[in-house]
This record gives structure tokens, sequence and C-alpha cells, in this order.
């Protein structure tokens, strides 16, 4: 679902994110760890596109989609409907004048997709009462699980998450990560997952890479990269875990 080789993107003369290989498969979740400033965002926005400005290199595939010679309009089709972004902030991108059921039923019409926002409010474990609110009268928890609703019901196979859990608290994050988990495996979801937080990223992610400077210093299965580290860095990072 995602291929990436090579990657670099630079601003001028300085290089953010350098990725030499990436892949994510239907089904398996890979996360990208590392502090902040460490090129897991820039990364992640990439894939879709997403860097204005930036000067982007090597190969970025996406539900088979070459990314960097794609035109906007091929671009437009896969963003939301084939591969879903969830930010740290959803509710920054909920427009505060207008009901959650009538944001959903205007996603959908825009990328021409026929689905039931009801059912998908609910594989993510919300009250379909949610579809008559305001983004104001909604939690940061709510909001995330909204915002992988969407995800589901736009029909997407990937889900880009940057520090989607970042901005709760403990308990809610558990109901993100259950909620990912269990559409991960229902549904075949291939899902990037961008975090600081190696503690959360343990209960979710196949494989991590860790990220310094904008540097890959380290890959692999998560269960060896947690538990036997082989750089400096990453060891550096397990110790800060509270």
């Amino acid at each position: 679902m995602i291929e990436v080789r090579d990657l670099e993107v630079r601003y001028g003369a300085r290089t953010v994110a350098r990725v030499p290989e990436l892949d994510v498969a239907a089904g398996e979740c890979v996360a990208i760890v590392g502090e902040s400033g460490s090129g897991k965002s820039t990364t992640l926005m990439s894939l879709l596109g997403l860097t204005e400005n930036a000067d982007v290199s090597g190969s970025i595939k996406v539900c088979g989609l070459d990314v960097r010679t794609a035109s906007p309009r091929e671009l437009r089709a896969i963003r939301g409907a084939r591969a879903a972004l969830v930010m740290q902030s959803p509710q920054a991108a909920l427009s505060p004048t207008t009901r959650l059921g009538t944001l959903m039923r205007r996603a959908l019409k825009l990328h021409g997709v026929t689905a039931d926002p009801v059912a998908a409010v609910k594989a993510v474990m919300l009250d379909p009462a949610i579809l008559r609110r305001y983004p104001h009268e909604i939690s940061g928890g709510q909001a995330q699980r909204f915002a992988i609703a969407l995800a589901i019901a736009l029909g997407a196979g990937v889900v880009l998450a940057d520090e989607p859990t970042s901005a709760l608290d403990v308990t809610v994050q558990a109901e993100v990560i259950t909620v990912l988990r269990r559409l991960q495996r229902e549904r075949d979801l291939a899902i990037l997952l961008v975090s600081h937080d190696l503690a959360l990223v343990s209960t979710i992610a196949d494989r991590v890479l860790v990220m310094k400077d904008g540097e890959v210093v380290e890959s692999g299965p998560a269960a060896r990269v947690l538990a036997d580290p082989s750089h400096p860095y990453t060891r550096d990072l397990l110790e800060a875990t509270p």
C-alpha cells in the first residue's frame, strides 16, 4: 500500500528527512518514532505530496500511485478516499458552524462515495447522535474517532496518523488505539503511525523506524527494536519513557 525508496525532502540546502526504504502492507502498522524535529511528520506529509515548497526526490508510491509524478487531479483522487490523513488536532480541520453529519456527507459527495455515516461512526464506537453535534460539542478523543470514521466511510485503505493521541489523556489514548487496531484487523487497513510515545507504539506497531535529525538510525520488527535496540539513540528514547 505504501512503497518508498531513497526519499529525500529538502528545503534549500537543508535535508529535513531522508528515508532509504519504507513499506507498509495491507493489514500492517508501521510506526515512525523520534523526538520533535526528527523528520517524522515531514516524511508522512511527503507521502501525499503535501510538503509545500520542498524539493522531494526518490520514489513514493501510495496505493499504486507514483506521488512524485502524479497530477494534482490524481493526488486529489487518493487523498481522503484511498489514503486518509489523521492529524494531531482534527478539530482544527472541522468547521465550527457545520454539524459533523453535514461535514461527513459533504466529504462523501466530494469524493463520489456512497456510504452510511451512521455505520461509520458506530464502527469507531461513537453514538450516531454525534452526527447532530458541532465540533465544539465533542471531546478531543471523539474528534479523533470521528476523523477515523470519516476515513472508513470514504473507503480508505491507508491511514496516515500524525501523533493522533498526543493531545489526549491516557484513557482516551487507549480508546483511539483500540479502534485503530480493530479496524486494521477487520478491514485490512495499512497504518503509518507517527509518534514519540514508544509505549503506545509497542501496543500496535508491527515494524518501527527510528528517526533522528532527519535520518533513519534504526528500523526493524517492533518487538526486536523496542526490546533489544542496536542504536544508542533508540536506547536513549526507551530510557526516557516514563
